[in-house]
């Protein structure tokens, strides 16, 4: 069985346990939970099924887990914070349409039923692992960058088993092929070019063979796109930026993002007016000064406006906005510390969103210095404006918080790669990843 195939094993196993949980208490117990008459009954079972759901998916199953503990945890946690939560709003309303029975009877039989999906994954993953061998024809330097790629979050799991140099490719003799020999010794399936390699015929007359024998071939820029997901600015001209982008080139895909950036900011203004008056008290508490903070950036078309967040830093320290915030900023409060931990001081942005200065996905809004400073440095990086900013992006769940020019360089590759490939599929998929993250704490 397929990595790909155990999530909706999973899914498919909490909607099963559910329904038939409530069928058992139907029978043994009391009434059928789905009762026809009570419509409200069915809403429920619905609104839990997609809490497990979404808890599930919070939690990382089932294909984050690396080891036993953490499979543990996450089956565990997932269907009881499910089960806790919907007992929380059945409490507050004062309905209890959904039974005890069903609720943590489901949670206790998901325990077991993630576990068997999280193995599954995991054995998948793992020969996933063994599946791609890539043999690399560029600079040592892309070399090692490929490898450190590799080794952290790749979309699609691959080992670099050798790398050669385009010169190390061309043969020295009339009946050598150093790329033929290299890529069978290694027993690869993958063969990675960079341009220089792209030049020389008889690099490409070798892999063209291979080719012919069932080996794949990538440009460099090509893997990277589909293996890692960003776009080498090493790789790029300016003709290889000039593709569809759908914020610019599709109004169908623009409608439909932005009736859905004002359905989920309205649903955040809801949940922004609850957390307020928490973060008033201990804004009294441990955090004294103004509520918000302010600050100007640039959004889509380099239009200017000012973002919105509950304010983490202590007031009038000196170089407040022109500095990167670094990593425990000594400048961060002990109660900001807590709101960038779990990401409440980003909530007024749903502001921002409903009034169209943000979507829920793009690029993230730079000052407008730090984008001057980056038009100059990094090639075109005014690209990132043809889109509206978002509250978050591939390249926030792919690289995290950029602290100086070298993460923005890095994080642009992503950017790059979100333009080239963005669609509604894409962005929900970003959604989800954020609320993973969110739920690990991964703070900034």
């Amino acid at each position: 069985m397929t990595r790909r195939a155990a999530r909706p094993l999973l899914y498919f196993g909490t909607v099963a346990i559910v329904l038939g949980l409530a069928k058992v208490h139907a029978r043994y117990i009391g009434d059928y939970v789905l009762h026809s008459t009570d419509p409200a009954r069915l809403v429920w079972t619905l609104a839990f099924i997609g809490l497990l759901v979404l808890a599930s998916y919070g939690a990382g199953l089932p294909e984050l887990p690396r080891t036993p503990r953490q499979a543990f945890t996450s089956a565990v946690v997932a269907p009881a914070s499910a089960a806790l939560g919907i007992s929380v709003v059945q409490l507050l309303l004062g309905d209890a349409l959904l039974p005890r029975f069903v609720v943590f009877g489901s949670a206790l039989a998901l325990v077991p039923w993630n576990l068997f999906c999280v193995a599954i994954a995991q054995g998948a993953r793992a020969r996933g692992e063994r599946r791609d061998r890539v043999v690399l024809v560029a600079s040592h330097d892309e070399a090692i960058a490929l490898q450190d790629e590799l080794d952290a979050h790749p979309e699609r799991p691959a080992v670099l088993v050798a790398a050669m140099t385009p010169d190390e490719a061309v043969p020295v003799a009339v009946l050598s092929k150093p790329l033929s020999e290299r890529v069978l010794a290694a027993s690869a399936t993958v063969i990675v070019l960079d341009r220089v390699a792209l030049a020389s015929p008889v690099v490409v007359a070798q892999a063209a063979a291979l080719h012919e024998a069932g080996v794949r071939v990538r440009t460099l820029s090509l893997f990277y796109e589909e293996w890692i997901g960003k776009l080498p600015l090493s790789e790029l001209e300016r003709a290889s930026l000039l593709f569809d982008i759908r914020e610019v080139h599709g109004s169908r895909y623009v409608r439909l993002k932005r009736l859905l950036d004002f359905a989920l900011g309205s649903v955040g203004l809801v949940a922004l007016i609850v957390v307020m008056p928490f973060v008033a008290a201990g804004n009294v508490i441990a955090n004294r000064g103004p509520f918000l903070y302010r600050q100007e950036r640039i959004g889509k078309g380099g239009r200017r406006f000012s973002i919105l967040k509950f304010r983490t830093m202590r007031r009038g320290d000196g170089g407040l906005a022109n500095e990167w915030t670094r990593e425990n900023d000594p400048r961060i409060t002990p109660f900001g510390r807590l709101m960038r931990r779990t990401h409440l001081d980003e909530l007024p942005q749903v502001i921002n969103i409903v009034r169209g200065d943000l979507s829920i996905v793009g690029p993230r809004p730079e000052q407008p210095h730090y984008v001057e400073e980056l038009s100059e440095k990094l090639p075109f990086y005014s690209l990132r404006h043809l889109v509206r900013p978002g509250l978050t992006g591939w390249a926030q769940v792919k690289y995290g918080y950029a602290g100086d020019e070298r993460d923005a360089l890095e994080k642009l590759q992503y950017e790059f790669w979100y333009l080239r490939n963005q669609n509604l599929g894409l962005d929900l998929r970003i959604v989800g990843r954020t609320v993973r993250s969110v739920a690990g704490h991964d703070g900034r």
